[in-house]
């Protein structure tokens, strides 16, 4: 087990009503609230007149930003941190699901950074942000795991470029987790999210780092807990406990807990921007599209931790003399529960054709920008191989 630093100080509120409280919750920590959200959803379910009676009620200044798309988009961000400035905004709340959030974070740390918030993701960890606005969440789509993370993504969409970035000071303050805000989510919605959270713990859990029982165990329990409640969720929308347990899920699934003492990968997830950046699909949908691939393609590099996945969260019996058949075992099962769950198995179903796929390759392993940088730590993904998995997920 390798040494960590384990810090997560989002203050999560969970269960019925906690969205009423956000004025009160807020009060002592702002003045003026940037109040950004996507589209009209929250206003037709009555959650925008809520929250917005709630700050008005603890005295509260409100600035209005709405518009967030999925696949966020930095044309956006840059407007929100003009607008935080022009205003004196003190404290940024998202209501939404992860885009929302993490346009939320690119904004937060825009208003401090003295250049283009995009030169933040393009450098990535050659950057510290220490300095943002605060953030709260309200969440309406359990994915991402925005709510209690230090991480944002954002898309470029003039570069046709989706990035990320991470530091503790885009940590929210607090979230506020209700699972009856869930209840109205389409069924694609939820199978994305599923996607999403399930792809956050494999990224932790697929290691090369040794001993490490305790986050192996955790990270078999999150996943055991989404493959059993997520056909309930699907078939019974308004199954509060169901939700409950996806929506906890979510969240732990992104918090740091789950890789804590190991070697994190992050392959599938750069493979898997490449696509949305390009063809603007959902992060959850392309995802399921790209994990089994990757999987198929990487196994033969750390042959007992596959075999361990199949065993423990897919449930495969079998000789353990026949390693690979379990495996394969495993990751078809894998695949068919993100069928049944309505999620596309290839390329060709997400509308994706062969034109681009050396082209993403490239860009995704920065080879294309003149120098190279191997994606994934299980196994080192060169501008190749990353190729190859795009054409095993054809």
């Amino acid at each position: 087990m390798q040494n960590f630093d384990f810090y997560a100080p989002a203050r999560i509120l969970f269960g019925k009503d906690e969205e009423k409280r956000v004025g009160e919750l807020l009060k002592p920590h702002a003045t003026k609230v940037l109040l950004h959200y996507g589209g009209g959803s929250i206003k037709k379910s009555g959650l925008y007149d809520t929250v917005f009676s709630s700050l008005k009620a603890a005295g509260l200044s409100v600035v209005e930003l709405g518009g967030v798309m999925p696949n966020p988009r930095l044309s956006l961000a840059r407007e929100g941190i003009e607008l935080c400035k022009k205003e004196d905004v003190d404290f940024i709340l998202a209501v939404g699901g992860g885009s929302v959030i993490d346009s939320a974070k690119a904004i937060a740390m825009g208003v401090y950074y003295p250049g283009d918030v995009w030169e933040i993701y393009m450098k990535g960890r050659m950057l510290q942000v220490k300095k943002s606005l605060p953030v709260a969440t309200i969440l309406t789509i359990p994915a991402a795991g925005s709510e209690s993370s230090g991480d944002t993504v954002i898309t470029n969409e003039e570069k046709q470029l989706k990035y990320g970035y991470g530091a503790p000071a885009l940590r929210p303050l607090l979230s506020i987790i209700n699972p009856e805000l869930f209840f109205t989510l389409p069924k694609n919605q939820i199978a994305n999210g599923v996607a999403d959270m399930m792809s956050h713990v494999f990224e932790r859990y697929f290691t090369n780092t040794t001993n490490t029982d305790l986050t192996d165990r955790l990270c078999e329990a999150v996943l055991g807990t989404i493959i059993k409640n997520a056909p309930i969720v699907l078939n019974d929308p308004r199954n509060y406990e169901a939700w409950c347990e996806i929506g906890f899920a979510g969240t732990v699934a992104h918090n740091g807990l789950v890789g804590m003492g190991r070697q994190e990968d992050w392959g599938c997830h750069d493979i898997e921007h490449e696509l949305s950046a390009i063809y603007d699909i959902a992060h959850g949908a392309g995802l399921a599209v790209v994990t089994p691939a990757w999987m198929k393609y990487v196994y033969k590099d750390n042959i007992n931790m596959f075999v361990q996945f199949a065993v423990n969260v897919m449930g495969v019996k079998g000789s353990f003399r026949d390693p690979e058949g379990l495996i394969l075992e495993g990751i078809a099962r894998l695949s068919e529960f993100f069928h049944k769950m309505g999620l596309p198995s290839t390329l060709g179903e997400l509308g994706i054709d062969g034109a681009n796929l050396e082209l993403m390759s490239k860009k995704a392993s920065r080879i294309q920008f003149g120098d190279e940088y191997p994606l994934g730590r299980l196994k080192k993904l060169y501008w190749q191989d990353i190729l190859a998995i795009y054409k095993l997920a054809q």
